[in-house]
């Protein structure tokens, strides 16, 4: 812990206030400027929404897309084997790793991809789009496929949650006349709900971090269009050598992740 975070973690905060770090063997102590000069940078806060955007989209749908199917997998309707089944296809985007993810909806989204062919048979649309490639369509592109790839994590813990829910709970308010959407939003919203805000936590600390996606797929661009926190750190560090600005960009994301992490753990104490 100490020789893999906390002397990492000291260092990465000395070179935030320090000029020409690493490169130079006598850094100069420079105080706040570098985070002045960050937050007075246009391309920085560009960078910023691009990151809210992407995190707090995916949370939002992965959570739309995973309650959607933990409820199919609940419904008694289903037999065991066909429940099973089902389960297995919609684990597999959670199976595949994150080069394997980017390298496949970089072909499904390619101008020539088998998507621009469904819509075009279609009649959706009229030509070829580039979907990684434009500036209107880059970050949507980006923040679709990865709620593709990681509903499965709150499927599964909704699903498990499902299944603990009390069925007494429902004949109660059943009896006192909710049914459907009633039940839904008064039974099984409020028994879920601690589930719900850990993961949802969980999730938007960890779509902040996501590297290997954005990278093998649009790079951060084009013109910044896909630029996250992630990547601009980055290329700030291992492009631009640029170390101290790297170590900024790196603190300020560390506040975000530790604020998140204090809603967790503040969630969790209350559970308890």
């Amino acid at each position: 812990m100490v020789g893999l975070m906390i002397i990492p973690m000291y260092l990465v905060i000395s070179y935030s206030f320090m000029d020409n770090v690493i490169v130079n063997k006598n850094p100069v102590f420079v105080g706040f400027s570098n985070y002045i000069k960050l937050l007075t940078d246009k391309v920085f806060y560009k960078v910023l929404g691009n990151t809210t955007y992407f995190c707090v989209t995916s949370v939002v749908f992965h959570f739309v897309v995973g309650m959607t199917f933990a409820l199919l997998l609940n419904a008694k309707c289903i037999g065991s084997s066909t429940r099973s089944i089902f389960r297995i296809i919609y684990m597999f985007p959670w199976v595949f790793t994150a080069t394997i993810v980017a390298l496949l909806w970089r072909l499904l989204l390619n101008p020539h991809g088998i998507i621009n062919h469904i819509l075009l048979e279609m009649n959706v649309i009229n030509s070829n789009i580039e979907w990684l490639g434009s500036t209107k369509t880059a970050l949507h592109a980006l923040t679709f496929f990865y709620i593709w790839e990681g509903y499965p994590v709150y499927m599964v813990s909704l699903y498990a949650g499902l299944q603990g829910i009390p069925v007494d709970l429902y004949e109660a308010s059943r009896i006192d006349g909710a049914a459907g959407i009633q039940q839904f939003l008064y039974v099984t919203i409020p028994m879920l709900k601690p589930i719900i805000i850990s993961i949802a936590l969980l999730d938007f600390i960890m779509a902040m971090q996501v590297h290997a996606q954005i990278w093998m797929t649009t790079g951060g661009g084009p013109l910044n269009a896909t630029e996250m926190l992630s990547t601009f750190t980055y290329k700030a560090a291992f492009s631009s050598y640029q170390y101290s600005q790297a170590s900024t960009s790196a603190i300020i994301m560390l506040i975000i992740s530790l604020i998140g992490a204090v809603f967790y753990i503040w969630n969790q104490k209350a559970r308890e």
